[in-house]
């Protein structure tokens, strides 16, 4: 399986993990604040369809190897919070919700989980789309990818590289993969 998110449409990436199960203790990491809060952010997740949904994020600390984000993203050093409303909630397998930045005033884009047993492990797919901007995408592919395989390490008893070296890493090679349009 390639580890690299798709672009489906020019607003839209899709990443797909496999990942160490079962699906209740995969989908406990969506949803539980201390546990997502281990490789994305904390904060509440109403567990229902209109609910709304809190992300405090502190990509600085999610790991033990401290690091500044770079210049571009210097405003999102510390805790940032981003708010929206749940779109579907079907435990364990599809979450969904609106995404946005308290500072920006943006909801306007939706991320959908959907969780799949595949044997002892759990095929997620991850779906991030009405993006703003080519350069919306290319952070979010960057940002998903980063998080996406902190989860995968937190869930097999690994510990993860640093967010923000990784993240700009990613970042560069996604700009090479997603030609600007």
């Amino acid at each position: 399986m390639n580890d690299y998110g798709v672009v489906t449409e020019p607003t839209s990436i899709r990443f797909e993990r496999l990942l160490p199960g079962p699906i209740e203790r995969v989908w406990s990491y969506l949803t539980d604040s201390e546990k997502r809060g281990q490789w994305f952010s904390s904060g509440r997740i109403e567990p229902v369809v209109g609910g709304k949904t809190e992300h405090v994020f502190n990509n600085s600390r999610l790991t033990g190897h401290f690091d500044p984000p770079p210049e571009k993203y210097a405003r999102h050093a510390g805790e940032i919070r981003m708010h929206g409303h749940v779109l579907a909630y079907e435990p364990p397998h599809l979450l969904a919700y609106t995404f946005g930045s308290e500072a920006d005033g943006d909801a306007g884009s939706e991320v959908r989980f959907e969780l799949t047993p595949r044997g002892d492990q759990v095929l997620l797919v991850l779906t991030h789309t009405r993006l703003a901007s080519y350069d919306a995408l290319i952070g979010v592919a960057g940002g998903w990818h980063t998080h996406l395989g902190i989860l995968a390490d937190r869930l097999s008893g690994r510990e993860p590289p640093a967010f923000w070296a990784t993240h700009a890493r990613m970042e560069a090679e996604y700009q090479e993969r997603i030609p600007r349009t």
